[in-house]
């Protein structure tokens, strides 16, 4: 592709202006927009209703098999102002996940880094190198950059889940690597409760520093179950007394986020109550796990209910307002902006 040729009508200009070109050169003086007062944002807000992604999610599940030719039985968030592109926001991916009754979804591992957020039902296991973590609604699974997973739904009923990935970012860094797991079959473990439950799965407590995973980018604790959720946000409301709370999932080794490149959090609004509007720099994706109500992002409302995935781009101001308790969970690209000094947050009126 050449390189934008611009045109004066002074001629030595123009010609210097060719020149440029060909040698794949601009001129700043001629570009425009590339520092704006604010940022310059693609994402628009947008929801997808929970009802349709379940009617679409089956109707792929009896028409669409898993094999090595698929690996995954998914339905991408493309958000409408990205050109296409199969991305929830300008960078994070999100998706729901359906896998039918007796079904495996076999092993890869890529660089982009991935969770699950369960929307509804049980019986589903991931294996993140060879870790078994029971999927049950309200659930976060982890399965961070590069390590083995594969799911396996033992059970009679089939599942749907929401992954979140850091795959834009990792594609503009261009950075991503896939490999797929061993094709024979391998040993499906379940356990009651997974080995990085098991060691830093207890509040507050943690094996002896010479016991510990060798220190990782990412949280050593791998599920992080509704019941303490649940919990937590609770004593939230109760400390604060206000109608909203917001707790971060983090990493109990260190009390940084989960993930690298994805902060973790969930959301409570009892009824009748609001959020704080606010605006960050970052984009997000929320889901909502319980209750019902309306989301305010930017000039747009959008009715709420359970299962619904909402798209909220960088730098746009947005709420929640319960007609019953909302429990919803997001994943945003914070940590990114805090590790390179870009994040911004203003709560608005």
């Amino acid at each position: 592709m050449s390189t934008r040729r611009f045109s004066h009508s002074d001629p030595e200009l123009d010609e210097l202006y060719s020149d440029l070109s060909t040698e794949h050169l601009q001129p700043l003086w001629e570009l425009k927009g590339l520092l704006t007062p604010t940022p310059t944002v693609a994402s628009v807000p947008h929801r997808w209703s929970a009802a349709q992604l379940r009617s679409l999610g089956e109707r792929s599940g009896r028409l669409v098999g898993i094999d090595r030719g698929g690996d995954r039985r998914v339905l991408a968030c493309a958000n409408p102002g990205l050109g296409g592109a199969p991305y929830a926001v300008s960078s994070l991916w999100a998706a729901v996940q359906y896998l039918g009754p007796r079904e495996v979804a076999p092993a890869h591992r890529h660089t982009p880094a991935a969770l699950r957020f369960i929307l509804e039902g049980s019986g589903v296991w991931t294996l993140v190198d060879g870790d078994p973590l029971a999927m049950s609604a309200g659930d976060l699974v982890l399965t961070p950059s590069w390590t083995f997973h594969e799911h396996h739904n033992p059970s009679d009923e089939p599942m749907l889940w929401m992954d979140v990935l850091d795959l834009p970012m990792v594609a503009a860094l261009e950075a991503v690597f896939f490999e797929e797991g061993p094709s024979e079959d391998v040993e499906r473990l379940t356990d009651p409760v997974s080995r990085s439950e098991r060691s830093y799965g207890a509040p507050g407590l943690l094996p002896p520093p010479a016991e510990r995973t060798t220190p990782t980018r990412h949280s050593p604790l791998l599920a992080y179950r509704w019941a303490d959720t649940d919990r937590a946000l609770a004593r939230r409301l109760d400390v604060t007394g206000a109608g909203a709370a917001t707790m971060t999932y983090v990493d109990p080794t260190t009390g940084r986020d989960v993930m690298p490149t994805m902060r973790c959090e969930a959301h409570c609004v009892v009824e009748g109550a609001s959020s704080p509007r606010i605006r960050q720099t970052g984009s997000r994706v929320l889901t909502v796990f319980h209750g019902s109500g309306v989301a305010e992002v930017g000039e747009q409302r959008f009715d709420l209910g359970p299962g619904d995935i909402l798209a909220i781009p960088s730098w746009v101001p947005w709420s929640l307002h319960a007609h019953e308790r909302i429990d919803a969970f997001s994943t945003s690209d914070a940590p990114v902006l805090h590790a390179l000094g870009l994040y911004r947050e203003q709560e608005q009126p």
